[in-house]
């Protein structure tokens, strides 16, 4: 007869979670949903786009849609044209995420994080929980929820555009 061997510890799970900033506030990411973090390039605007598509960049011959979090959050305050991007892929398709700084990369056990509060507006939706660590407060984001299936579809077709003109 085997010893079972179980600890409160093992017990526990464990997220790696990219940190970063928008202005004054942290937000984490799922490190897995992460494909890398490279300093902003040169971005081609695009006409006709909303207010939060940054627009495109050339990573290695890809094309990449690049939001900026900071608008599509409603995040005042000064833009920063000098952040970092981070590649995350979204239904097997890359978008960049600009941000103003990343951090690094911490473990959040599930007791660490709380479920985000309801107040009526639309952050719920890709907001995942709150992460406490100490005094701080960490926003986990859900990518998946980032974009609406439509500004996902319309992300796709300013990719599609780009390619051919």
């Amino acid at each position: 007869m085997g010893l079972q061997h179980s600890t409160l510890e093992e017990s526990k799970n464990t997220d790696q979670i990219i940190t970063f900033k928008i202005a004054d506030e942290e937000y984490g990411l799922e490190i897995l949903r992460v494909k890398e973090v490279i300093q902003l390039k040169e971005v081609t605007k695009l006409p006709k786009t909303p207010q939060w598509v940054k627009g495109i960049i050339n990573l290695r011959g890809d094309v990449i849609p690049v939001i900026d979090l900071r608008s599509k959050f409603g995040i005042k305050g000064e833009k920063v044209n000098t952040g970092r991007v981070i590649v995350v892929e979204v239904e097997k398709k890359s978008m960049g995420m600009l941000v103003d700084s990343v951090s690094h990369v911490i473990r959040i056990e599930d007791d660490q994080i709380d479920s985000m509060p309801l107040f009526g507006g639309s952050t719920g939706s890709y907001v995942r929980g709150v992460a406490k660590l100490g005094d701080r407060l960490i926003v986990l984001i859900n990518i998946d929820k980032v974009l609406t299936t439509e500004e996902k579809i319309d992300l796709q077709r300013l990719k599609e555009q780009s390619k051919v003109a």
